[in-house]
């Protein structure tokens, strides 16, 4: 049905002014496989909008090491475009419900960086210049298997701007879980059919991981439990997806690039969606803040595995598909991100009473005077800073300030139900603790809460 104002327009204008009310009407389901080159740019437009409680199913690209030997991406990550939500505000969260997780890749290739100083300009992940003909970011081809593979498009030098130290290939059986480090020739014979055994999305440009080839470690075995890596929201000033984190996002302050933050406006601005903790996997649940209008929900980075504390700086990077639920929170605002782990992922003391602990605890009540047991259910807020006491400072201030708590009461209760968890070295952490029902009834999150330990 053509409206009034329609009716004033030409037969042409009546046809694209229709075809931009169906373009922007919202979906219940929104496939995503198209990437950025790195930078989440408020200014950019975005996907969707999908409907508030809708789902997203994504084709994920490998993280690190691929973005990273590839100079058209800057940041060193390739993430999806961000998703508009509806209804999503300034002041809102979102609330993201990891469904599935299924790696795709066969073979993944990692190891600890070194940056070589003569292939970038102040910053490796942001301004690469290729040693040979000295163009900045350069168009590169893959010409053949090992450390020197990644090639100028226009003047075949070697311009990849890292190398890797103790590097690792790493065979997959994800059916069965288990991963193995491979040796040199096998290594090589993943590397020259990289597509096949890395599978990555169709519209990803990265350079393969595994066409380097590196075979430091050989027989070690290992088991997967794949995760995501980089998850959240936009922040609401353009920069790098890998450096939106208070502790990966030091080397912006007073940058000499277009990407320059003072320590005050990298606070404001960032929403810790680079995070590497290995709790977020299938199962878990995620709030993050909204800072920009519709939140610009973005995913990638997924790892076949990675111990606490990411001590390599970088881990096992594959593709995979993900399956994800997205809801808005209204007029619940918060600084980072709160995490719901899995019941397994939780710290010991942490987690959910059984029954028979409870009877013993109304035991200890009658005994002592106690006239009510504290309904309490765990969370865990997320963190991150220059290093470990900044980042369990930071997650400390947004605990107090969701559930207006003193600092003190919050540490009690980490210190005897919960405990801090380091996500990523130096600065990415979650202080978790048992929080009594009334606090999150108030903060208005207990439904999520309730539906995730209610068991």
């Amino acid at each position: 049905m053509i409206n009034v104002q329609n009716e004033l327009l030409s037969p042409l204008e009546q046809v694209q002014e229709n075809v931009t009310e169906k373009a922007v009407q919202s979906v219940e389901m929104l496939f995503v496989n198209e990437f950025t080159d790195g930078i989440l740019d408020p200014a950019e437009n975005m996907l969707g909008p999908l409907k508030d409680g809708g789902t997203i199913i994504a084709n994920i690209a490998p993280g690190c090491w691929g973005p990273m030997m590839t100079p058209a991406i800057r940041g060193g990550q390739e993430v999806t475009k961000p998703v508009r939500i509806e209804g999503a505000e300034v002041g809102d969260s979102i609330v993201i419900e990891i469904d599935s997780i299924k790696v795709t890749s066969s073979a993944t290739a990692s190891g600890v960086d070194q940056q070589i100083v003569d292939r970038f300009i102040g910053d490796p992940l942001l301004k690469v210049k290729c040693p040979g003909c000295g163009k900045l970011h350069p168009q590169t081809v893959v010409r053949s298997v090992g450390a020197g593979a990644i090639r100028c498009a226009t003047c075949d030098t070697d311009t990849a701007p890292f190398k890797m130290v103790n590097g690792y290939t790493m065979a997959l059986n994800h059916k069965r879980g288990m991963g193995l480090t491979i040796g040199r020739e096998a290594a090589r014979k993943i590397g020259q059919k990289a597509h096949a055994f890395m599978r990555l999305p169709e519209q990803s440009v990265q350079n393969h991981s595994v066409s380097l080839a590196p075979s430091d470690l050989v027989g070690v075995m290992t088991r997967i439990r794949p995760f995501i890596a980089e998850i959240g929201t936009m922040p609401s000033k353009a920069m790098p997806a890998s450096y939106n984190a208070g502790d990966t996002g030091i080397p912006l302050i007073g940058a000499s690039h277009e990407f320059s933050f003072t320590k005050e406006e990298l606070d404001n601005h960032r929403t810790d969606g680079h995070l590497h903790m290995n709790r977020i996997r299938e199962g878990a649940v995620l709030i993050c803040p909204v800072k920009v209008t519709g939140a610009g929900m973005y995913i990638g980075d997924l790892r076949a595995m990675q111990g606490d504390g990411l001590l390599a700086g970088h881990s096992t990077n594959v593709s995979g598909i993900v399956q994800l639920k997205v809801s808005v929170l209204k007029k619940v605002a918060i600084d980072s991100p709160i995490l719901l782990p899995n019941i397994d992922d939780l710290p010991f003391l942490a987690k959910p009473f059984t029954k028979e602990e409870k009877r013993i605890a109304r035991d200890l009540a009658d005994e002592y005077g106690v006239k009510q047991l504290e309904e309490a259910f765990p969370l865990s807020f997320v963190g991150t800073g220059e290093c470990i006491k900044s980042a369990t400072e930071n997650a400390l201030n947004c605990a107090t300030k969701l559930l207006e708590l003193s600092q003190e009461e919050v540490k009690n209760r980490a210190t005897i139900a919960g405990g801090v968890e380091i996500g990523r070295y130096p600065g990415a952490v979650t202080v978790t603790a048992q929080f009594p029902k009334s606090m999150l009834k108030n903060a208005r999150i207990f439904k999520y809460v309730k539906k995730q330990y209610d068991c």
